[in-house]
């Protein structure tokens, strides 16, 4: 069975967590990606933010975007996986969380992001219509 590292993007940028909002948004788009960790002043991962967060949480809520730090938009311990973790387990993570996106940690250190696309490339496709039915209802 394949891991997390096998089905990963490598070298995922994070977004500090007293960066804004704002710039997460802008690394966002020259990124072409729809989410960032945020990454504390240690590079310990805080959390993940997601387009949607900025939308949701800082734009539809009336807030300015320059004004919000990213690490004030992380709600809770981040959820991710380890680098050499198999495709069942990125799948069972994901499942039990409901999340679409999980930072590969290796120990402490990030090092890639795992997508639930890249997920549905990897198994089969059972599984894979198993995640999307639980992503769906949530």
């Amino acid at each position: 069975m394949t891991t997390a590292r096998d089905n990963m993007t490598p070298h995922a940028e994070c977004i500090g967590e007293n960066e804004s909002a704002l710039l997460a948004a802008h690394k966002m788009a020259e990124l072409g990606v729809g989410a960032l960790p945020i990454c504390g002043e240690d590079e310990r991962l805080e959390g993940v933010l997601t387009d949607r967060d900025i939308v949701v949480k800082v734009l539809a809520a009336d807030k300015d975007p320059a004004g919000i730090k990213a690490g004030e938009l992380a709600q809770g311990e981040a959820v991710t996986i380890g680098a050499d973790d198999d495709a069942s387990e990125v799948l069972r993570t994901m499942s039990e969380h409901k999340v679409r996106r999980l930072p590969v940690t290796d120990g402490h250190t990030l090092v890639g992001m795992v997508a639930q696309a890249d997920v549905a490339r990897a198994l089969p496709g059972p599984a894979v219509g198993d995640l999307l039915d639980v992503l769906s209802s949530g």
